[in-house]
């Protein structure tokens, strides 16, 4: 489960170096592009947790704090929940790269509210909300609304 652990993270960080250290690369901007960079975490995801549905709908179905923490206490609980944490995380990060560059916010101030994002997903994801609403800005002429 180690190792699963370790992939999970490879499969992520490259995506998270290029929007923050090169944002302005046609490389960064040409994969950040497709939504399909989420894809390789989401089937990480979906190879650890339907091997567990059965078990997961019965604990869902009566769910409480301490049943959570005894799933989540295990290897196998705790790697599934990271790769969902990195999935939904990265779709985040990837949505403030596309949606501040679109917005033209300063790009190192966007890296570092990816890089809060990477590290603490939904309070980097408010942070980016907050900038965003405080900048005013709007979409640049010509781009995709988001």
């Amino acid at each position: 489960m180690e190792t699963i652990f370790l992939l999970t993270n490879l499969l992520v960080m490259p995506f998270w170096a290029l929007m923050i250290a090169v944002p302005r690369w046609s490389a960064t901007r040409r994969l950040m592009a497709s939504p399909w960079i989420v894809a390789p975490i989401a089937l990480c995801y979906a190879l650890l947790v339907t091997p567990q549905l059965p078990a997961l709908v019965a604990e869902l179905s009566a769910l409480s704090l301490d049943s959570l923490a005894e799933a989540l206490g295990t290897p196998a609980g705790t790697t599934t929940v990271w790769a969902h944490m990195l999935a939904l995380d990265l779709f985040a990060g990837r949505w403030i790269f596309l949606d501040g560059r679109q917005r033209q916010i300063n790009v190192w101030l966007s890296g570092a509210l990816l890089f809060a994002t990477l590290m603490a997903g939904p309070l980097g994801l408010l942070l980016y909300l907050i900038v965003r609403q405080w900048s005013g800005s709007t979409p640049a002429k010509g781009a995709a609304s988001s």
